[in-house]
């Protein structure tokens, strides 16, 4: 379990570990990352075919998406 939260990262929430998003660094890091892959960008041109990877950090995440979306709807 503590392998999953602190070391592991998360590709649904841009590749930080759930730690660092609940302790909210998730913000500092991905801006950091969005500005390394600029930097390299610049420097390299040719490597890149389109945009940079995108760093923005994300909303709301669930767990069981399908399961935590679903409207019952009971109808008497």
């Amino acid at each position: 379990m503590t392998w999953y939260n602190t070391v592991h990262r998360h590709s649904r929430i841009r590749f930080v570990t759930p730690a660092q998003r609940h302790e909210g660094k998730d913000r500092e890091i991905l801006a950091r990352r969005d500005a390394i892959y600029g930097q390299a960008k610049e420097k390299k041109p040719e490597r890149w075919s389109g945009k940079t990877r995108n760093w923005n950090p994300v909303g709301t995440v669930y767990l069981n998406p399908e399961r935590e979306l679903t409207v019952v709807v009971k109808v008497a």
